[in-house]
């Protein structure tokens, strides 16, 4: 579900702009400058996005969104509007993330919302993981809770997603949470995606828990997508060890902090990383994480393989890699519902 500033290979729905749009873009933004490289970078799921090299040695990126008409879900809407707000408020709280330069919306004579960032110089630590040694990944799991603490102090207006037109936010935790999950499952209806649970399940799932969503008092700014391919290392000023910069912050949202942990998951269970929390703790305290912990992040757990396994069928998930995640976000589904179904819970 992320989309990277690196070269893996994935789809993207829709075409990415030719070098003339993209040094377009630039001078519209920046006024009479010079693009001497354009690299089309593949790696992201969703939008496309190009590394500018401009005449006065600036790098930067430009990402943009497919057509209004590709196949998207339903939180999916204005995309870049939310990562353009993420970045900045990240930002303001401390963390190291790419600065916006100029976000463009949608609208006549622009089918397409783009987004023009500063380049954060380096790798991605998922590119670079063989290369590191293992005091190096536990200085960055540090180095990545404290980042990740910094987005967390930022308190945003309501819950939920921060673009009220999709109706996937409201004025507390329940609510918005609800909104989200049954938007995913009315995607996932849309596109004909077979669920590993039944749907009214699934569904019910935030009312059987809504005590537990409740304890959430506080909308904090949530990144949700902060797996190794979105976490950039480049060297400190004394070249002596790495920092973190987070990339991609299309996926935020406003709501509870703990759901940060369920992002990392593909770095292993965060919540039981000593490193990450201690670098966590170092900022702002963690949530406990007691009973009601533990069912809010199956909750999440839940909520983030749905998108995952929904939306295989917009992208057009061919091959191994389909095959791989139909089993995987059934597997997940099932695991963590057993988890809401343990008598602790």
């Amino acid at each position: 579900m992320a989309d990277t500033d690196t070269d893996t290979a994935a789809p993207t729905p829709g075409p990415a702009p030719t070098s003339d749009v993209a040094a377009a873009c630039v001078r519209r933004a920046l006024g009479p400058v010079t693009v001497v490289r354009d690299t089309a970078l593949s790696g992201g799921l969703y939008n496309s996005a190009r590394l500018l090299e401009l005449a006065d040695g600036r790098r930067l990126i430009l990402k943009t969104a497919p057509p209004a008409t590709a196949p998207a879900l339903t939180h999916e809407q204005g995309l870049l509007g939310t990562e353009a707000l993420f970045h900045r408020l990240a930002a303001d709280a401390g963390a190291r993330v790419p600065t916006v330069l100029h976000h463009e919306p949608a609208g006549p004579g622009n089918p397409a919302a783009w987004l023009l960032l500063s380049y954060l110089d380096g790798h991605t630590w998922d590119a670079s993981r063989e290369k590191l040694a293992p005091a190096d990944h536990a200085a960055l799991r540090r180095d990545l809770g404290k980042s990740l603490a910094r987005v967390a102090t930022v308190t945003g207006p309501a819950f939920g997603y921060p673009r009220p037109a999709l109706g996937l936010n409201g004025p507390d935790w329940p609510s918005a949470f609800t909104a989200m999950l049954h938007a995913v499952l009315a995607d996932a209806t849309r596109f004909a995606v077979p669920l590993p649970a039944p749907v009214a399940l699934l569904a019910g799932l935030p009312e059987r828990f809504t005590r537990q969503l409740a304890l959430v008092r506080r909308p904090a700014l949530v990144h949700f997508d902060a797996w190794e391919g979105n976490v950039v290392l480049t060297r400190a000023e004394d070249d002596t060890r790495h920092r973190v910069g987070l990339i991609d912050g299309e996926r935020a949202f406003f709501g509870d902090p703990l759901a940060e942990l369920v992002g990392l998951d593909p770095l292993g269970a965060a919540e039981h990383d000593p490193d990450l929390m201690a670098g966590y703790r170092s900022v702002t305290p963690v949530p406990a994480l007691d009973g009601a912990a533990r069912v809010r992040l199956a909750l999440y757990r839940i909520y983030l393989a749905l998108i995952m396994r929904v939306e295989s069928v917009p992208r057009a998930y061919e091959g191994d890699f389909a095959a791989w995640l139909d089993t995987w976000s059934a597997e997940r589904v099932t695991a963590q519902l057993a988890v809401l179904d343990a008598p602790d819970a």
